[in-house]
C-alpha cells in the first residue's frame, strides 16, 4: 500500500526554520545594551507594581514623568498608558528577576508571536501558502520591526494583539464560533495595552463587514460592543488625563493632522516598503496586463481581504494623526506586519511573470535592508552614554548620592537606585544644589531638559566640582529604536555601531560643600 505524501511536512519544516531564525534575531544580545529613556520609564513603572500592586509614576524616591507630571492621576497613579504592558513586565520581574534582558524579553516574545500571527492571518485570508511563507520571511528580516520588538515598550504587544483581532475576524467570516471569544479577548487586551489602537481595529472590521459581509455585521457587533461596554469605566477615567501643555497647541490646527498623516505614510514607504517595492508595483501591473493575466485571479476573496488590510492601515494612520504627540515611526508598529503582507502579495504576483521573480525580489529587499548592520550589532559590543554613566556612578558613588542630569534620568534611576533629579519630570530642582554628581548632556532634547540645564548653570558653582571625562560618546540617546530619518538625525537615530566621532560624556563630581 502506497503512503500518501504528507503535505504538512514542508509547512512544519518552514515554521521550524522561521522559529529558529526568530529566536536568534529577536533574542540575540537582547540585554547587551542599556535601556534608553523610554524603555527605562516602562521598567521603572513596572517595578512599582511589585511593591504597590498598581503602576505609579514614583517609587517615593524618584519620579518617572517625561511630560512635566501630566501622566499622573491621584496618588501618582499612571494614566498616560493603559496598564497591561506594565503588568506583563512586572510578572517577568517576579519570575526571573529585574534586569535589562528580562525587561525586553516579553516584548521580544510578542515580536516572535507577530511573525507567526502574520503567517496565520495570511493562511486564513488566502489559500495560497506562498503569501504566508513570504510574509513571515519578510517580517522576521524586517530590521525596523526587529528594533521595535526588542524594546521594553508596548510596540510589539499592540502589533500582536491587532493581528490577533484581524485573524479572529477572518475566522468569524469562516463560521468559527470560538472566534467571537478570541476577537473579544484580543480587543480587551489591546485596549489595556494601548487604548488608541482599538478604534482602528473596530473601524476596519466593521467597515469591511458592512461593505462585503453584511450578514455577519450584527454578530460581529456583539464582541465589539461587549468589549466597549466593559471598558467604559476605564474610558471615563482616562478621559480626565491632562494631555500636557506641550501638545495642546497642535490639536487646534488641521494642518497638524494632515502633516502627521503625510509623515506617517512617508515613514512606512521609507522604512518598510523600500523604493524597490514602489517601483515594482507599476512594473508588475504592466507585465500582467501584457500577459493578459488578471491581478485578482483567485477571485473576489483576494481583493476583499486586501481591502480589510487597507482599511486597518489607513484608519490606524488617521487615528494616530489625531492623538499621537509626534509622528514617530514606533507608533506605526501594528501596521508594519500589514505592510509586509502587501509586499508579500506583490512578490507572489510577480511569480506569474517568472517563477524566480518572488525569490529574487525578496532577496533584494533583504540585501538592501540594514540586516548586515543589525547582525553586526548583535555580535559586537556597543558603547552608549548611559552605559558609561551608570557604570561610573555605580563604581564611584553610593545609592544615597544625589544625581542631577539634564536628560537620560530614567535609565540612571533604573540602574543606580540613586536619587536622580532633572530630565523631563518637571519636579522641583532645589535638591540639585545638593547633588554629588552633575551631568549636563551635550544635546538638549527639548525645552523641558533645557530648563534643567539653565537651572544647573545658574545655581551651581563650577569651582565646587571636578570634571571627569569618560570614554563614551555623548550622543543624544542611548540607542533609540528608530532608524535615522526625518525625525531622527544621524546622531539621534539608531546606531548599529558605537559612535566614535563625538564628544565624550562629561561628569561633574562635587569636591566640597561650600554652597550647601
Amino acid at each position: 500500500m502506497k503512503k500518501t505524501p504528507n503535505n504538512k511536512n514542508p509547512e512544519r519544516i518552514f515554521l521550524f526554520l522561521i522559529l529558529f531564525a526568530s529566536l536568534i534575531l529577536f533574542l540575540g544580545s537582547l540585554g547587551s545594551q542599556c535601556l534608553w529613556q523610554d524603555e527605562a520609564q516602562t521598567a521603572l513603572i513596572s517595578k512599582t507594581i511589585l511593591t504597590e500592586g498598581v503602576p505609579r509614576g514614583t517609587d517615593g524616591k524618584n519620579f518617572f514623568s517625561q511630560e512635566l507630571g501630566s501622566e499622573y492621576g491621584d496618588n501618582y497613579i499612571w494614566k498616560w498608558h493603559t496598564w497591561l504592558s506594565f503588568y506583563v513586565v512586572a510578572a517577568f520581574y517576579a519570575l526571573f528577576g529585574i534586569g535589562t534582558f528580562v525587561s525586553r524579553l516579553p516584548f521580544a516574545f510578542f515580536g516572535i508571536g507577530c511573525v507567526f500571527m502574520t503567517y496565520l492571518l495570511c493562511r486564513a485570508m488566502w489559500e495560497d501558502k506562498k503569501i504566508a511563507y513570504t510574509a513571515a520571511v519578510l517580517l522576521v528580516t524586517c530590521v525596523p520591526f526587529l528594533l521595535l520588538a526588542r524594546q521594553c515598550r508596548y510596540y510589539s504587544m499592540t502589533a500582536f494583539l491587532s493581528l490577533w483581532g484581524l485573524y479572529s475576524y477572518v475566522k468569524i467570516l469562516e463560521g468559527r464560533k470560538h472566534a467571537y471569544i478570541t476577537l473579544f479577548l484580543a480587543s480587551v487586551f489591546l485596549f489595556h495595552t494601548n487604548y488608541v489602537y482599538c478604534a482602528p481595529l473596530f473601524f476596519s472590521i466593521l467597515l469591511h463587514a458592512l461593505l462585503f459581509y453584511r450578514n455577519k455585521l450584527l454578530v460581529i457587533l456583539l464582541p465589539v460592543g461587549v468589549a466597549v461596554l466593559i471598558n467604559i469605566p476605564w474610558i471615563v477615567w482616562l478621559s480626565g488625563m491632562k494631555y500636557g501643555d506641550t501638545y495642546n497647541a497642535r490639536f487646534l490646527y488641521i494642518e497638524a493632522y494632515l502633516g502627521f498623516q503625510t509623515e506617517y505614510v512617508r515613514e512606512m514607504c521609507t522604512y518598510v516598503f523600500s523604493p524597490y517595492f514602489l517601483l515594482a508595483i507599476p512594473a508588475t501591473a504592466v507585465m500582467l496586463k501584457i500577459r493578459n493575466q488578471p491581478i485578482f485571479s483567485e477571485g473576489s476573496q483576494y481583493g476583499k481581504m486586501l481591502c480589510l488590510l487597507i482599511f486597518f492601515a489607513a484608519s490606524t494612520i488617521i487615528a494616530l494623526s489625531f492623538v499621537s504627540p509626534a509622528p514617530f515611526f514606533r507608533y506605526l508598529s501594528p501596521i508594519v506586519p500589514v505592510f509586509v503582507i502587501f509586499t508579500a502579495c506583490l512578490a507572489v504576483l510577480m511569480g506569474r511573470i517568472h517563477f524566480l521573480m518572488p525569490a529574487a525580489f525578496v532577496a533584494l529587499i533583504i540585501i538592501v535592508s540594514p540586516m548586515k548592520d543589525f547582525i553586526y550589532e548583535l555580535t559586537h559590543e556597543y558603547k552608549g552614554p548611559i552605559d558609561g554613566i551608570v557604570k561610573y556612578l555605580n563604581e564611584h558613588g553610593s545609592r544615597d548620592d544625589i544625581v542631577a542630569i539634564t536628560y537620560g534620568d530614567m535609565p540612571v534611576k533604573f540602574y543606580t537606585n540613586m536619587r536622580v533629579i532633572g530630565g523631563l519630570t518637571g519636579e522641583n530642582l532645589s535638591d540639585a544644589k545638593k547633588a554629588k554628581w552633575v551631568i549636563m548632556r551635550k544635546y538638549s532634547i527639548c525645552k523641558r531638559d533645557e530648563r534643567v540645564k539653565n537651572y544647573l548653570l545658574k545655581n551651581l558653582s563650577p569651582e565646587n566640582y571636578e570634571r571627569i571625562t569618560i570614554d563614551y560618546p555623548d550622543i543624544p540617546f542611548e540607542n533609540r529604536e528608530e532608524l535615522a530619518g526625518y525625525h531622527t538625525d544621524k546622531l539621534a537615530g539608531h546606531h548599529f555601531r558605537t559612535v566614535t566621532d563625538e564628544d565624550r560624556v562629561l561628569i561633574h563630581h562635587k569636591i566640597n560643600k561650600a554652597n550647601e
